[in-house]
């Protein structure tokens, strides 16, 4: 049967590293649910697999738009399920990689059909937004949709801006339009949790944190610099030393943000995923464990 592995897990734990081995041995493409690695400008912040490892197995969504795109989780879920179909043809297995919980959760779920945004309504928040600050886009969505407020990541700008967009183009609150309704898949999904011990795997943030520097993400970030206003941009490792190029923090406060803001992420990732009862989670050294796994669901 066709089969989508879903391979997840907070950032820095080792998913591209075993993603490649298990594409190998599965003979699976590999799909990049890494929302900030669609982007061909950000490379070294968002840890961009290596030309090197891109070789060692076929890879789609990664390095596919510009920051200047707009591009979302909705879309997202169009294209892979449009290429699915596709890449089953030729195998069996294809594998799903990253940790941006939203995307995963786009495929393997769906998202509800909302209206295509006008342009005029887009730029009318973003301006709002961009003059005003996220004070200004909390106090409107509060008062469209009430329900909604209670529920979004209130520092999430993007999410809010987006349900703002909604709100204005239907003229309805945003969340009496969410069916949240799982989406039935022609394929099977099985999802493979990848997690460390508290310590280990904050000591290995840190040191991807020490590599992307010593790689040359303060030039990226610097080339970067005048389109810091762009969602992409809002990430960590480019947004802390935009705050440094702003003489608002020193070299090495950004650096200790970065690692931070990067631990804090981790932290997140896994309080969304652990609400899912259907992953199986492993410790990225378990590779014939994993393996094990897969061939005892009968999907080999």
């Amino acid at each position: 049967m066709h089969t989508l592995l879903v391979l997840l897990g907070p950032t820095g734990v080792g998913k591209t590293n075993l993603s490649l081995r298990l594409a190998n041995r599965f003979y699976a493409p590999i799909l990049s649910s890494d929302s900030r690695q669609f982007y061909r400008e950000l490379k070294i912040g968002t840890a961009t697999p290596s030309d090197e490892q891109l070789q060692q197995a076929q890879h789609f969504f990664i390095g596919t738009h510009s920051i200047l795109d707009h591009y979302n989780a909705g879309q997202y879920e169009l294209d892979v399920i449009r290429l699915l179909p596709t890449l089953f043809e030729t195998t069996d297995f294809v594998l799903l990689v990253g940790g941006s919980m939203l995307y995963i959760d786009a495929v393997c779920k769906g998202i509800d059909d909302l209206p295509t945004i006008d342009i005029e309504t887009r730029y009318h928040v973003q301006q709002l937004f961009q003059q005003n600050g996220l004070h200004a886009i909390r106090a409107l969505l509060k008062t469209l949709d009430p329900n909604y407020y209670t529920q979004v990541d209130l520092m999430n700008a993007q999410r809010i801006m987006h349900a703002l967009e909604i709100c204005l183009t239907t003229n309805q609150p945003y969340s009496s339009l969410r069916t949240q309704t799982t989406k039935e898949r022609p394929f099977r999904i099985l999802k493979i949790g990848l997690n460390l011990p508290r310590e280990e795997l904050y000591q290995r943030i840190n040191l991807r944190v020490d590599e992307m520097i010593a790689l040359g993400l303060e030039e990226e970030a610097h080339s970067l610099y005048p389109f810091k206003h762009l969602n992409p941009l809002n990430t960590v490792g480019y947004k802390e030393f935009f705050d440094y190029f702003d003489g608002l923090c020193t070299y090495d406060e950004a650096i200790d943000k970065i690692r931070q803001h990067s631990r804090n992420y981790a932290k997140k990732q896994l309080s969304w995923f652990k609400r899912d009862a259907s992953i199986r989670w492993f410790q990225p050294s378990n590779e014939e464990e994993i393996i094990s796994y897969i061939q005892a669901n009968n999907i080999v």
